[in-house]
């Protein structure tokens, strides 16, 4: 009998470390899944001590061996949404074509070229060969598979649908970067004007600007200067003089608003202002009631239970003030109630939702129809993007000429006074 030391995941996703006896990697792995634990790595201890752990070799054709360098995992870093989505289009479109899952898997393996994403391919296949699930696997990586990702998967198992599974995942991952490319490329403008607008803002506070209050003082001897160049004057003296507390003060308080952001209280009273800001209000709020609907939606039509597609959603949606929400939905359908009355008495979600879901639940189709309110949200939040855009441009342009020609204003007022002095 060998002796295997096993890292698993409890029934509340807490790692487990451990070791235990057994003939062989299989029955370990089913020893350890007696203990309602879900394996992610067994490895059999090596004879020479408790602690050695044997070294992993590739083997390559021909039967030499082959040495696998891997980079660090801080210089590997991170998996990007992006990669993440092509990688679930191509693992759907191997699996609808009929491959078996642990060829799929050594496939993308051995044409995956983000580090990260490939280790984390390599180690599934080993769990998967070890006797764990897909979803087991998944679950191992919760730094790129998230908790939506791995619940649907397991559903698409124990359902014998994970071909479908994995294509609703690719079409829900692709809708959510198309809507984040959309609002990317229609802010990109208008950033890159208020950078403009800010940078000649400092060229004229900090360079021109002073140049002039000191011809100023020279010309106009005790005499006063207007107001509005006083105002200028003086808003020019604290950039040049005082830019570190300025600088200082920004900074402090975007720290506040970070620790803020770490506590409970601070994290909904943040993204009730976000609900409710000017703007960019409506915005916010569309797409959290569309990620929203969308996550629900795609879980519950592939078959996870409405419960635990709540408690899914309630971490996933991306904003306090609508996960507490969907906490109050979750307790009234645990009760046995409709999920349309707590979604009404929420107050965070429009008539239009309200009335969509419970003719949902009353056809029977709610799934197909929280999908439905999706698709509508997101082509709101496309127009509201363009009519954002059209009224922002426009708005920073106004903003550049009121900002330069003030300051031009306040500096020809003194010239005039000189001017007039002269000719008298």
């Amino acid at each position: 009998m060998a002796r295997f030391k096993f890292t698993a995941l409890d029934a509340k996703g807490k790692e487990v470390h451990g070791e235990i006896d057994a003939d062989t990697q299989s029955m370990a792995v089913a020893r350890i899944r007696e203990k309602q634990y879900f394996p992610t790595k067994v490895e059999e201890l090596a004879a020479g001590g408790a602690g050695a752990v044997p070294a992993k070799k590739t083997a390559a054709k021909g039967g030499a061996l082959q040495m696998e360098l891997k980079l660090p995992k801080f210089l590997q870093g991170g998996v990007k949404a992006k990669q993440l989505t092509t990688f679930t289009r191509q693992m759907s479109t191997l699996v609808n074509a009929g491959l078996p899952l642990m060829r799929a898997l050594r496939v993308l393996q051995r044409q995956e070229k983000n580090p990260a994403l490939r280790d984390a391919v390599s180690q599934m296949a080993e769990s998967i060969e070890s006797g764990s699930t897909f979803a087991e696997a998944l679950a191992a990586h919760p730094k790129i598979f998230d908790r939506l990702f791995v619940n649907m998967v397991k559903a698409g198992e124990i359902g014998g649908v994970l071909d479908v599974v994995l294509s609703r995942l690719a079409e829900f991952q692709e809708k959510a970067e198309k809507i984040k490319g959309k609002v990317k490329s229609a802010m990109t403008y208008p950033i890159v004007v208020l950078i403009m607008a800010l940078s000649i803002l400092m060229f004229l506070m900090t360079y021109i600007v002073p140049k002039f209050a000191d011809i100023f003082g020279d010309l106009m001897g005790g005499k006063g200067m207007p107001m509005l160049t006083q105002f200028v004057m003086n808003a020019s003296s604290v950039m040049v003089h005082r830019f570190p507390l300025v600088l200082a003060a920004l900074v402090v308080l975007v720290v506040i608003v970070q620790l803020m952001a770490k506590t409970d209280k601070g994290r909904y009273g943040l993204d009730q202002f976000k609900l409710h800001a000017p703007v960019f209000g409506t915005l916010i709020s569309k797409n959290s009631i569309s990620r929203f609907t969308r996550t629900l939606g795609t879980l519950m039509s592939a078959g996870v239970p409405v419960l635990q597609a709540l408690n899914i959603v309630k971490e996933t949606v991306g904003n306090e003030v609508i996960s507490k929400a969907v906490v109050t939905i979750h307790d009234a359908v645990k009760e046995g109630e409709n999920m349309a009355p707590p979604i009404a008495s929420s107050k965070v979600f429009p008539p239009m939702v309200v009335s969509m879901v419970e003719v949902g639940e009353e056809t029977g189709a709610l799934p197909d129809m929280l999908m439905k309110i999706a698709d509508s949200y997101d082509d709101d939040v496309d127009n509201a993007v363009a009519a954002m855009t059209s009224i922002i441009e426009p708005l920073l342009i106004i903003f550049l000429a009121v900002v330069v020609g003030t300051i031009v204003i306040a500096l020809f007022m003194p010239l005039v006074s000189i001017i007039g002095g002269l000719s008298g």
